[in-house]
């Protein structure tokens, strides 16, 4: 005999079918789709997704969820019903018009931001733009006003969508913290490193690149037979169980890039792959916010691959697919792979200033949402934000500025602070491994990774959203999240330069 929950779970595998349909036409659009079928597609992608939420927002699940509560009593399922009923209670305050409205949105201002970034076009895209600034404030402001949670400002309402249970106040502190601990702490690496690092010279061939890439993704874990690595010009992880892609960008060069990204990517994929399976297709097995995924992104990327040990273990592979690197030993290219210096595009910066870049978009988003700035102001704004923590001016440099990212194109406001906060989670959570496993070198110099992904999936990938991010953090550490590990890590790096 059925129960309330047994039918719960059996509406939310039907929406995980249509999500998983979803995320691959997505993939495909971004990645494999030749330009003159984005109308269609754009038109599809917003048809499923009015589906999707048309079946998310029914009155028989808002029953069901009802009947199941008063019902359920084991802790798991309580979990799981919590879950369930936190994506009802979202679906339920936004109009299935406004979710396709800004579908439709959001695909026209990307696939036109492509172009327009190329060509420093600021006025074309603001026409677009200001439409998904319009249907997100309404997004926001619906979200607030429907929600449970008692948030102090539209803003927290989307970023909760991201960095569930990390509220704007709770995030501004920590940033306010960074921004007077960084500047001072790069000024003293820059000084440090000069004259120690350069550029490498030569050209890499897209080709063996991505041979290397993919041995980089084989040795951190990758299955293949659960996978792919493709291009893309913004480097991406998405997927499912059992189907995971991910993607790079190559520059002619540079051949350390890719394999960063290749390497942060990675770590998105293991997060998905190693996601409870007895609660997939439901919201408790799916990850638990994206300050928790790009904590397991940065750590693959900055340290396991950027260590010391793994890079020194991995070189050899990297003369072995680029010729040219051959003049290259370990330090150096550790070296050059760590340096520090202030530039115009995020995904390009250095881990030190990385975090300002983040606070650039956080401090402008978050106004915009809120309304105490226009989209039409962006540019100034984005001058005098990158003046005063970077040093930098992009006074029109739309395309290396206010242009470079595809988030906001399809209204993902509250996105950003989710990869700061995950770069404290990440150096938080490899310290608390670091004290359980001393021999921690030894591994990562003989490429054993095995141990590594085996206490993160213990910690972290097994557990889904059973814990609240708090919580999670916690379990895994022994105390909440603490900006301080990041700090003694980056010192430890960069400064006294152990690893």
């Amino acid at each position: 005999m059925s129960t309330p929950y047994s039918q719960l779970v059996d509406h939310f595998t039907r929406l995980s079918h249509l999500a998983h349909s979803l995320t691959f036409l997505q993939w495909d659009q971004l990645v494999m789709m030749p330009p003159q079928g984005n109308d269609s597609r754009s038109e599809a992608i917003a048809e499923l997704s009015s589906l999707y939420h048309e079946q998310l927002i029914s009155p028989e699940l808002g029953e069901l969820l009802a009947k199941a509560e008063a019902d359920e009593v084991d802790t798991p399922r309580q979990a799981s019903l919590r879950e369930m009923d936190r994506e009802y209670r979202w679906a339920t305050c936004i109009p299935a018009d406004l979710v396709k409205a800004k579908s439709l949105a959001g695909s026209k201002c990307e696939h036109e931001w492509r172009s327009q970034r190329q060509k420093n076009d600021w006025p074309g895209f603001l026409t677009n733009f200001k439409e998904v600034v319009n249907l997100s404030r309404q997004e926001a402001q619906a979200r607030q006003n429907c929600s449970n949670e008692k948030f102090s400002t539209p803003y927290d309402a989307l970023l909760d969508l991201y960095c569930t249970g990390d509220s704007s106040s709770m995030i501004s502190e920590i940033f306010t913290s960074l921004k007077t601990t960084l500047p001072p702490l790069i000024s003293e690496v820059v000084e440090k490193q000069s004259g120690r690092t350069r550029e490498f010279k030569g050209t890499f061939q897209k080709e063996s690149q991505q041979r290397l890439n993919r041995v980089l993704a084989g040795l951190l874990g990758f299955d293949f037979e659960a996978g792919r690595i493709d291009e893309s010009s913004h480097p991406f992880s998405t997927g499912g169980h059992g189907d995971h892609r991910i993607t790079s960008r190559y520059r002619d060069n540079d051949f350390v890039d890719a394999l960063k990204a290749t390497a942060h990517e990675t770590g998105h994929a293991a997060y998905e792959g190693g996601l409870p399976t007895k609660w997939k297709n439901l919201p408790l097995g799916q990850a638990r916010n994206m300050s928790i995924h790009e904590s397991q992104s940065l750590l693959f990327e900055k340290q396991i691959f950027l260590s010391k040990p793994f890079l020194k273990f991995f070189t050899p592979e990297i003369h072995r697919h680029l010729d040219k690197s051959r003049s290259y030993n370990c330090e150096q290219i550790w070296l050059n792979s760590i340096k520090v210096s202030p530039s115009y595009i995020r995904v390009e910066a250095d881990e030190l200033c990385y975090p300002l870049h983040v606070i650039i978009r956080y401090e402008i988003e978050s106004a915009l949402i809120n309304g105490t700035m226009e989209a039409d102001e962006l540019p100034e704004m984005w001058d005098e934000k990158m003046q005063t923590y970077l040093g930098l001016s992009t006074a029109g440099n739309f395309k290396d500025g206010c242009l470079q990212d595809i988030h906001w194109t399809d209204g993902s406001f509250g996105y950003f602070p989710a990869y700061t906060m995950g770069a404290l989670n990440g150096a938080q959570i490899f310290s608390a491994f670091r004290r359980t496993h001393k021999n921690w070198q030894d591994l990562l110099g003989n490429g054993e990774i095995a141990t590594i992904r085996n206490w993160l999936a213990e910690k972290i990938w097994s557990q889904g959203r059973l814990l609240a991010s708090q919580e999670l953090m916690q379990s895994a550490t022994g105390e909440p999240t603490n900006p301080n590990y990041f700090i003694d890590y980056l010192r430890e790096r960069y400064l006294e330069e152990k690893y």
